[in-house]
Order: structure tokens, then sequence, then C-alpha cells
């Protein structure tokens, strides 16, 4: 299975009433293939993947501490997936906000985290990464009226599958950074888009280590209104780093976000396959 076919399984959404945007990365050999991947498109949750990244950039670095407690003042208390609204604690170290963004991506320790960083140094590291359409534009609401953006995340699937082959190669500002985030990707418990058509354990001790015979995955998943985004890396005989964005109107009804997801989890499958394939010699 090669890459080629990722972006054959791509096209077969042609049809669909959507956009589904996919690019897809040999890690090791360094070949990228897309589809409709350079289209800007909003990425919903997906896009933390790069708030993630400047948070383990400052650990590395001594920015910050990962026992800094960081209060939660009502500004930051956002509905949607989380957990932290639900809980009686105000206070909560930054590698715990850190894990609850990757891993039930907490729209409250989102915002705590993209306050304490700031917007600015997230487009920073993005043109530092040659991210050139990832961009956070807002924190995380409940309500977007007239007076704020419209929503909180655009970039492209090559943005995104780009940040994600990096980190696997660990030179998203430095191995230690990297590895890090990886970590952070493992703990996702949202496995419905690319992965769910995937034979993998999701708790394998050997992470990043390839698991002899089975698949290994660490993604970030996105969702809003008309919005289905997935964001990792499937790790093999070969690593593949992907991502795919599907975007659609909603007024087109529910039958179409199934369709999205059905392409998503299409895509996945094909993804899967070219990651258990060893590498041309």
């Amino acid at each position: 299975m090669s890459l080629d076919q990722v972006a054959a399984a791509a096209r077969r959404s042609a049809a669909l009433p959507l956009t589904l945007a996919v690019a897809a990365v040999d890690v090791d050999g360094g070949r990228t293939v897309g589809v409709d991947d350079t289209a800007v498109l909003p990425v919903a949750s997906a896009s933390k993947l790069l708030l993630l990244a400047e948070v383990s950039r400052r650990l590395d670095s001594g920015e910050l501490r990962a026992d800094q407690v960081v209060d939660i003042p009502d500004q930051d208390v956002a509905g949607g997936t989380g957990l932290l609204r639900r809980l009686g604690r105000r206070g909560w170290t930054v590698e715990d906000l850190a894990w609850l963004t990757a891993s039930v991506s907490d729209n409250t320790a989102t915002n705590a985290l993209l306050r304490l960083v700031g917007r600015p140094a997230t487009a920073r590291l993005a043109r530092q990464l040659g991210l050139d359409y990832l961009t956070l534009h807002d924190s995380v609401r409940d309500v977007r009226g007239p007076d704020v953006p419209p929503v909180f995340a655009t970039g492209t699937a090559r943005d995104l599958a780009r940040l994600v082959a990096l980190t696997v190669r660990g030179t998203m500002a430095s191995p230690a950074a990297a590895g890090r985030l990886l970590e952070w990707m493992r703990s996702n418990t949202d496995h419905g888009l690319v992965p769910a058509l995937i034979g993998h354990d999701p708790y394998a001790p050997c992470f990043p280590d390839p698991l002899p015979g089975g698949l290994l995955v660490a993604n970030k998943t996105g969702t809003d209104t008309g919005v289905r985004a997935d964001a990792g890396v499937i790790i093999g005989a070969r690593r593949v780093a992907y991502a795919v964005v599907a975007h659609w109107d909603v007024a087109l009804g529910p039958s179409t976000e199934r369709a999205a997801v059905h392409a998503i989890r299409d895509v996945g499958r094909t993804l899967a396959a070219c990651a258990h394939r060893p590498a041309p010699g």
C-alpha cells in the first residue's frame, strides 16, 4: 500500500457535498501526498497541537515550569469538551492543563494555556516551523458574536501533517519538546475518526517504538459545527504522519456529517495499510 493510495482514498469523497482535505507524510522517507491539502479550513481543536507545541517548547527552555500553578478565572471557563468546568478546583499546574488539553480536548484548560503563553507566541512558532496557515484566532467560546473571530482556528491539512511529522522526527523545537508533545498526543481519548477502523493498541507501553506486527496511534481530533479534523501519526513498519479535515455546509443536514465521518475513517484504513507496509528499499 503506497501513499498514492491514501490520496486515492481521499478522492473517493469527491462526489460528496463536502471538502475532504488530506495530507500524509512518510516520516522516514520524506515523501508527502495530499488532496486539497492547501485549502485553508476551520480545523477546530486539532489546532490545539500548535498551542501544546508552544507549551512544550517553553517547558524545555525553562520559560515555564511543569509544576507552575495556573489559576482559572471565570473568563477561561468554557463548555463543550473537557472536565475542568465540572471539577471543584480552580488551580492546576501547567502540566495538568496540557494533559487535559491533549487527552480530552479540555476547552477550559486550553483557554488557560492560551492566556498563559499568548496567541502571538503560537503565531511565532508556526512561522518558525514553516506552518504558513495554521492560526489560532481566539479563545474557545460558548457563543461567537459579531465582534469576535467566527472560528477558533483555521489551517491546512498540510500544515497539521507537517507539525506532526516534525514532532515525530524530534525536530519540533528540540527532541525533548517534541517527545513531550508526542506523549501528550498519545493520551488522546478520541479515536473515533482516523483510528476508528484501525486495529491498534492505545495503551501499548512501547510507544513510540514500533509494536511488532501491530500499529500504534497518537493523534488530536477536532469537532465543530460543520467540521471534523484529525491529525496524528500511525506507527508500524513505517511512521506515517497525517491530517484529515472535513468541512461542509450544516444546512445539508446530519447525513452529510455521517458521510464526512465515514470518509475520514476510510482514509484512516488506507493510512494504516500504508504504515503496515515497509517502505520500498
